[in-house]
């Protein structure tokens, strides 16, 4: 097993980056990446997701792999705006994920090692610097989400705290803690499956 765990590490290393095959990723980070996505632009919007991925210097990394290439060809041409939403969140669910498995957050490549190795393998190959710009954009953004973004991606099995009580202890300014306790309960309810159709909501 190890011997294979090897060889797939040393084909994310050597291989071709249109090749990188991001199956390997865990289900349970992919969803909760996926959600922790989705419930920022529920309440943002979609319209600056794209900006988020090519202002975050992720564009060469996306257009030299194949899979990327063709979720973003259908993302930017489709006239749907539900299944362009969807193709750049879909993007940005497998980046997130690969840094965080890159960077141990929160214990997730101890819990999937081998995938945390490739993981890290991919990032390097492609010349990626240590900075991990979608990790920092949707978990370290200002302090009114920052706790309720970590929280929500904590492992299954680990010991979630409460993401309200985290917040009231930084002391926030009273306008921002009716925002961050909002975006709370967004996070709570996609992970419910209750978060509202997009369409029906507006962005804030």
């Amino acid at each position: 097993m190890e011997v294979v765990a090897n060889d797939r590490v040393e084909a994310a290393l050597f291989g071709k980056t249109e090749d990188f095959d991001f199956s390997f990723l865990p289900n349970d980070l992919m969803t909760q990446c996926r959600s922790l996505i989705e419930s920022y632009h529920e309440l943002h919007g979609y319209g600056c997701l794209p900006d988020i991925l090519w202002k975050s210097r992720l564009g060469p990394f996306i257009e030299a792999n194949q899979e990327f290439r063709h979720l973003l060809k259908k993302a930017s041409t489709t006239r749907s705006a539900k299944k362009a939403n969807e193709g750049f969140a879909r993007i940005a669910t497998t980046l997130l994920a690969l840094e965080i498995l890159a960077s141990n957050f929160s214990g997730w490549s101890a819990i999937h090692p081998e995938a945390g190795l490739m993981a890290h393998a991919i990032l390097k190959r492609s010349a990626r610097s240590p900075h991990m710009p979608l990790m920092e954009f949707y978990l370290y953004p200002p302090k009114y989400v920052s706790f309720a973004a970590i929280a929500a991606l904590t492992p299954p099995s680990g010991h979630r705290s409460g993401e309200t009580e985290l917040y009231r202890a930084s002391k926030p300014d009273l306008a921002d803690e009716k925002q961050a306790l909002n975006y709370v309960n967004a996070v709570k309810r996609a992970q419910d499956g209750r978060l509202p159709d997009a369409a029906a909501r507006s962005p804030v």
